[in-house]
């Protein structure tokens, strides 16, 4: 099956790879990444399919749950890392799950991403559900643990989509949506950490993104929707309700304080003349969000 998947065939661009200097070696995979981008945009509508799919999930109280191995299972756990400080998420909401476990993030796991009871076993010690979304990441599109949890959840009724970078793999026939990003062979003869692994993290930071802006996550292109945890989130913060309010500094410091370093409530308040108190009740009226809470067309 693998002689047939363009992820793991021969690049003739880079026959000579063992032979070029240090600056052709960076020109050549400089120059194949510059690749990346267009495959994404093949995919486009897709993509857009499946991030109207997540967010309809989600805005029912359900999950997005990544599932991979090795790279891919890397990529899927990043990207559920970075939704909770990016967007207050709850940590539940966005789930990565690898084969084998937390350790395979630093290492091999011998045969994890072959084994189907290792994923059957993660979906269901999550209690994955019919309202939630399980996105099954296999550059090859052939693996094993991917394959059985996005059976696993169709077992259930949860929506499933499937991320490859080969054309007609195996993957597509266990996806409600299948995305295909063609990616071509790599520069090092399959190694899909390189060209796989970009557009894969390219994918999965269009479909949080876009869904959490559908949900109502930001207001324009600001990261209103966090909670002022640390300095630097307290900074942006107060930079985020100034622009928004012409507050002074001082006076926005006073405000984020008083709706509890919380800046959506922050900026309704202020922009409002209300309470934090009553800016919350009204943000929660509007599901979340800022705009709609503020009274601006939508």
């Amino acid at each position: 099956m693998h002689e047939n998947l363009t992820t793991e065939a021969a690049n003739p661009d880079s026959a000579d790879l063992d032979r070029l200097s240090s600056i052709e070696l960076v020109r050549l995979i400089n120059a194949e990444d510059a690749t990346i981008a267009a495959a994404v945009a093949e995919q486009a509508e897709t993509i857009a399919r499946a991030v109207d799919l997540i967010t309809a999930r989600l805005a029912e109280g359900g999950r997005l749950v990544y599932s991979g191995a090795g790279t891919s299972g890397r990529l899927g756990v990043l990207d559920a890392s970075e939704c909770p400080p990016t967007f207050n998420a709850d940590p539940e909401q966005v789930v990565g799950l690898i084969a084998g476990g937390d350790r395979a993030l630093r290492h091999a796991i011998e045969g994890a991403e072959d084994s189907r009871d290792l994923a059957v076993d993660d979906l269901r010690r999550l209690g994955l559900c019919a309202r939630d979304v399980v996105v099954g990441i296999a550059a090859s599109g052939t693996t094993p643990y991917v394959l059985a949890a996005l059976d696993e959840a169709r077992s259930v009724g949860a929506a499933t989509i499937g991320l490859s970078c080969n054309r007609d793999a195996p993957i597509a026939a266990h996806a409600d949506i299948s995305i295909a990003v063609l990616t071509g062979p790599e520069v090092l003869a399959g190694s899909t950490r390189m060209k796989a692994g970009t557009a894969t993290k390219m994918v999965l930071n269009i479909l949080t993104t876009a869904t959490m802006v559908r949900l109502g996550k930001t207001y324009g292109n600001l990261m209103v929707d966090m909670r002022a945890s640390n300095e630097k989130l307290v900074g942006r913060s107060l930079r985020i309700l100034q622009a928004l309010t012409g507050l002074d500094l001082v006076a926005a410091r006073e405000v984020l304080d008083a709706s509890g370093g919380e800046l959506k409530t922050a900026i309704a308040a202020q922009r409002l003349g209300i309470t934090a108190g009553q800016a919350r009740q009204r943000l929660q009226a509007a599901g979340g969000r800022l705009r709609a809470a503020l009274g601006e067309d939508e």
